[in-house]
């Protein structure tokens, strides 16, 4: 497969899991509880690349596990990864009124249902990795604890707090480097550590699993910088220039452009050495790699 039919695969079928953990909602629930579950699928189930999901599989699947195993793990990291939309999208964070095309849940729904939205969909994600069935108890606790740690204060959410206290000023590379580690890399590592610890792979799987996360997490987060201010809204499919709309330090006001996709190459280059030991088995991971590196959109 290339990498946009092994994503769309991968996609597919944790958009179908998505649907069964998180259904429609019942007749008989009380209305301000079927609203909130809309809100919930509204940002769930939004479609997006899955970005996240398929490094889980793909870790699981390097290490010799069962993808549908994983499974449960994938949707565990989207729901986590859409209750963090919802809550950046919010007025008192980035204030941003679309996201992948679409209303922003709280423009749709309302501040406070998209808040309770995002906190209902933080826990359902640790529900559903803790119940994942094809697991076994340990793995399953090893994977929420993965998603714990790298989601709470000392990661994503950190980093939403450093972001937010950075604003108006100009942050050092090394800051700014934490910052997006924790903000945007933190999610993509717990992504792979989980396909790991699904498929039960060691220690030294692990440690690869985190060096290629967060070099491409790194990745990520520079190419985002520039297209905040190469693409357009129809491209992005949420506001573009929303950086310098809030005073944001990023790779490309400290850098420039060409300087930034040059330290983004370069990143990208190590993250894809750490999988040297896996040889052809990592290729879709390789060409993942290369992907978000050049993607435009």
């Amino acid at each position: 497969m290339t990498v946009t039919e092994q994503l769309a695969a991968d996609a597919a079928l944790v958009e179908q899991a998505l649907n069964e953990a998180l259904p429609e909602p019942a007749p008989a629930l009380p209305a301000a509880v079927a609203e909130l579950r809309r809100a919930m699928r509204y940002s769930l189930l939004q479609g997006g690349k899955r970005i996240r999901a398929s490094l889980a599989l793909a870790f699981c699947r390097l290490n010799g596990g069962e993808a549908a195993a994983a499974a449960p793990f994938a949707c565990a990291l989207e729901m986590l990864h859409a209750y963090s939309l919802i809550h950046d999208d919010l007025p008192c964070m980035d204030d941003d009124d679309l996201r992948r095309g679409k209303p922003s849940c709280h423009v749709a729904f309302g501040e406070a249902v998209a808040l309770l939205a995002g906190d209902a969909l933080q826990t359902a994600a640790f529900e559903t990795a803790l119940a994942a069935p094809a697991l076994p108890s340990a793995a399953r606790c090893e994977g929420a604890l993965v998603l714990a740690r790298c989601a709470g204060g000392l990661g994503m959410c950190g980093g939403q707090a450093m972001d937010l206290n950075a604003e108006g000023r100009t942050v050092p590379a090394e800051e700014l480097r934490d910052i997006q580690r924790r903000k945007t890399g933190a999610l993509m590592a717990a992504a792979a550590q989980m396909g790991v610890v699904a498929a039960g792979g060691g220690k030294e799987d692990l440690e690869a699993a985190f060096g290629y996360a967060d070099g491409i997490g790194c990745v990520f987060q520079m190419i985002d910088d520039i297209l905040d201010v190469t693409a357009n809204e129809a491209e992005l499919g949420k506001p573009v220039g929303s950086d310098e709309k809030s005073q944001k330090t990023t790779y490309v006001s400290l850098f420039g452009i060409e300087a930034t996709r040059a330290m983004a190459e370069e990143r990208n280059q190590a993250a894809k050495a750490c999988l040297a030991p896996y040889g052809e088995r990592a290729a879709y991971l390789l060409q993942l790699a290369d992907w978000l590196y050049n993607r435009r959109h």
